[in-house]
């Protein structure tokens, strides 16, 4: 029987009847005054958010099991699993609410106890399972899986101090501490503790031929945690199953009776510390190994779990990699056909043969990053250390691999040697997005751009062994959390001219056509956003900003490709240029940062450091008479991206030409009603060409130019030279003006740029500095800037995640689809 198309515009089902949307309010009402009654405070905050998130999961739980029912179904789409070692949710109470049609009878519950609801809202803790755009891109694909009705499962990993929570110290630079957000423990996750796997590392492999087995010799058990996410406009839900390492054993208890009691619960610890931080530092022979088994932790658990699945409901391997799309976001997860081809190997006696030919059926691979140092790899003594089966299993896939390109292209070694999954240039590495790209049926970059260099610069070999194995698909955003909750004002504006189909169907917008009523609408809903975010930065920053000044916005991790360092450069001389005239026509200008810097990337934390110095001189100064601001909101994340966002009026997107994948936060923004000053780089190229490059602030060196100009040999002073603007704001910067108490602070920083400046700062600089002219022109046009705004909201459609989530299941995961 052929597996049932998956539904364009939403689930296979038909919306609720007014009866069941009664009786589900009825429910909720219930469930929450039961819930409510059991808490200690029930006045707080806390307890009306507990006792929401219990009612709110009855109901979920109800349509999970609906769900599930429906995907076991023999023609039923193929099930998709995302593997991610990231999943930046947010906080869901609003999300859930909205989904469910929950939020009047919220909102009566709150008003008997005379709570508000952002009080309630605000204390949700916000989940720390992702760091940046590749956790935040998971969890829109969850968001579009339910609505769109594909059967799935989210696979992640359970962190409880997710990577870490930044504070900033009186002096500036950027301070870790663990984000606790499980204290009081997570009221939306349901416990499956029928769900255990055991998940072994090092030992030894005994046996020969098909009689090899893994011995290991530690061992720790994976327990799943669930968070359903709900569909909109759909009875559909999908799942993110998180595993959590525990010991097997309880304590040691002869040897806690001997007295030596933490020894007694080594093994515990032991197995704990796979759940504390995402993404540990890896600066340490340690930590490295660490990240290593947590990556085989989620791996494992969920290649155990899909299989118990798959023959639960279908009883046979034989259809296991038909009936299963396996993910592989990045190449975190890269230890997947390793482990598949183990399970299907040792565990369930299948022949090489058939469990490769299951594994490349089921797996897919996105490539994330065009940066050949953020590809992973891993040492070979590492491996056989921990992972010793694995390894021959790797050995065995790579010798079989290059055994056909030596039959395709006989006599090249050199070939060989760069399409082998070993490196051997120095210590033994394995190559995972080689290995990536060799188990999978397909593998595709997330912008037009990024995956046109990706076959043609870090895959080029790969693409000529398979070109057919390769594609893109451009990454796309929700409108639902992004613009429907994060922005009601707004949202609001849309609704009046299209009605509320956008939620679900993004290219609507396209009807929007500028006029100069919908210009002040625009204007006035950018205004409330504006002074939402004022508001804010006061009560945090102790920092006054003027909402009709420019909100210029970079919010995105430290990293130098993304050139936070360009943007200061800018603010640095513009803040001389207002001191030197000040008479002249200024537009004021407000620039927001938040980002954070990885503990282990010193340079990224520097960067942090600057930010700070040259915020608390610009900011002191009277001479700029309010004109120039800068604040740095610390800890960045979902919850604060949602009221940074929607008060942007430009989006900084300035990555050197050919360095960004794509990109999501310039979607989010330019949704909001920001305009873009950007590279012709990632998704602003796709953007650009959707929203009409005049509507938008373009600069910079193209990608081809990028590289011919290193070709030639890049000198960066020769642009220092020839600028004066830039020679006095690096001479200010390196010789201490904003680090008077430290004046060497930033030599290293500034050297760094002068002597080979890997980025480009310098050469982009004066024309970055034209655009910023631009910028400031139009602004001062009312008029003609909101009808730019117009243009970039209308042109939006095509970056909905429901675009982005159909093209995979139609290209990569290879799900029947219609539309």
């Amino acid at each position: 029987m052929n597996p049932k198309p998956m539904s364009p515009r939403g689930a296979p089902d038909t919306p609720a009847a007014p009866e069941d949307v009664a009786q589900r309010r009825a429910r909720f009402r219930a469930a929450h005054a039961r819930a409510l009654a059991q808490c200690a405070d029930r006045g707080s905050a806390w307890s009306m958010l507990r006792s929401a998130a219990a009612a709110c999961r009855g109901e979920l739980a109800d349509r999970w099991a609906a769900t599930q029912a429906q995907d076991a179904a023999p023609d039923a789409p193929r099930r998709v699993h995302y593997m991610s070692m990231e999943f930046l949710m947010g906080r869901a109470l609003r999300n859930t609410l909205d989904a469910l049609d929950l939020s009047d009878e919220m909102q009566s519950a709150l008003h008997d106890g005379d709570l508000p609801l952002a009080d309630v809202l605000e204390c949700e803790p916000e989940p720390g399972l992702g760091n940046g755009g590749l956790g935040r891109l998971a969890a829109c694909f969850l968001d579009a899986f339910a609505t769109l009705g594909l059967p799935s499962f989210g696979y992640g990993v359970r962190y409880e101090y997710g990577m870490f929570a930044q504070a900033i110290a009186a002096d500036g630079h950027q301070v870790e501490h663990p984000d606790h957000w499980l204290r009081l423990g997570n009221p939306w996750e349901i416990p499956r503790p029928e769900l255990r796997y055991r998940v072994g590392f090092g030992g030894q492999v005994h046996g020969d031929g098909a009689a090899r087995r893994w011995r290991p010799s530690e061992e720790v058990v994976a327990m799943a945690y669930d968070f359903i996410v709900p569909g909109h406009g759909t009875q559909r839900v999908s799942t993110l199953r998180l595993w959590s390492a525990c010991a097997d054993d309880g304590i040691d208890f002869a040897t806690f009776c001997r007295g030596q009691h933490l020894a007694a619960g080594a093994h515990r610890l032991a197995a704990d510390l796979l759940n504390w931080v995402l993404y540990p530092d890896d600066s340490t022979q340690a930590g490295r190994e660490l990240r290593l088994k947590q990556e085989f932790l989620l791996v494992s658990a969920s290649l155990q779990d899909l299989i118990n699945r798959h023959l639960r409901e279908r009883g046979t391997l034989a259809d296991l990699g038909e009936r299963n799309a396996v993910h592989l976001n990045d190449t975190h997860p890269a230890l997947t056909p390793l482990e598949l081809m183990r399970l299907l190997i040792d565990e369930h006696a299948l022949p090489w043969e058939r469990a490769w030919a299951i594994t490349r059926q089921a797996v897919s691979y996105t490539n994330h990053t065009l940066l050949p140092e953020a590809l992973e790899t891993w040492p070979v003594r590492m491996m056989q250390a921990l992972l010793p089966r694995h390894l021959e299993i790797a050995y065995e896939i790579n010798h079989r691999h290059l055994e056909a390109v030596r039959a395709s292209f006989p006599g090249d070694e050199e070939l060989a040697s760069r399409l082998s999954l070993v490196d051997h240039n120095g210590e033994d590495r394995l190559r995972m997005a080689a290995l990536s790209i060799v188990a999978s049926h397909r593998v595709n970059g997330v912008s037009a751009l990024h995956s046109e260099l990706m076959v043609k610069t870090i895959f080029a070999d790969f693409a000529r062994l398979a070109p057919q194995r390769f594609t893109n698909v451009t990454n796309g955003v929700t409108p639902r959390r992004w613009l429907a909750q994060a922005n009601p004002a707004l949202s609001q504006v849309l609704d009046a001219q299209l009605g509320p189909g956008w939620r679900s169907d993004l290219e609507a917008l396209r009807a929007l056509a500028p006029s100069p009523a919908l210009g002040d609408q625009l204007l006035q809903a950018k205004r409330r956003n504006k002074q939402r975010l004022a508001e804010l930065v006061r009560r945090e920053l102790k920092l006054e900003l003027d909402p009709d000044s420019l909100f210029d916005v970079q919010v995105k991790r430290i990293h130098e490709y993304k050139r936070q360092l360009l943007n200061l450069l800018h603010v640095v001389a513009r803040y001389q240029a207002i001191v030197a005239h000040p008479t002249a026509q200024w537009t004021a200008r407000t620039v927001v940062f938040a980002g954070k810097a990885a503990s282990a990337y010193q340079t990224a934390r520097t960067i942090v450091h600057l930010i700070h110095d040259v915020a608390r001189v610009v900011n002191a100064d009277p001479r700029t008479g309010g004109r120039l601001k800068v604040a740095f909101l610390p800890n960045y994340g979902v919850s604060l991206a949602e009221v940074i966002i929607p008060a942007a009026d430009l989006s900084e997107q300035i990555s050197t030409a050919g360095t960004e994948a794509s990109g999501t936060g310039n979607m989010k923004l330019a949704l909001n009603g920001a305009l873009t000053i950007g590279t012709w780089d990632g998704a602003n190229i796709e953007m650009g060409q959707a929203i009409g490059e005049q509507h938008m602030f373009v600069f910079g060196l193209r990608a081809d130019a990028v590289v011919r100009l290193r070709a030639e040999g890049y000198k960066p002073r020769q642009h220092v030279d020839n600028d004066p603007a830039l020679r006095k704001a690096l001479e200010a910067i390196g010789g201490g003006a904003f680090s008077p108490d430290e004046p060497a602070r930033y030599r290293g920083l500034i050297d760094g740029l002068l002597t080979h400046d890997t980025y480009m700062v310098l050469a982009d600089f004066a024309d970055y500095l034209a655009a910023q002219r631009r910028v400031d022109a139009l602004y001062r046009q009312r008029a003609a800037w909101t009808a730019a705004v117009c243009h970039n909201i209308a042109a939006m459609g095509r970056f909905s995640v429901d675009r982005t989530v159909r093209e995979y299941a139609h290209k990569v995961w290879l799900v029947p689809a219609q539309g």
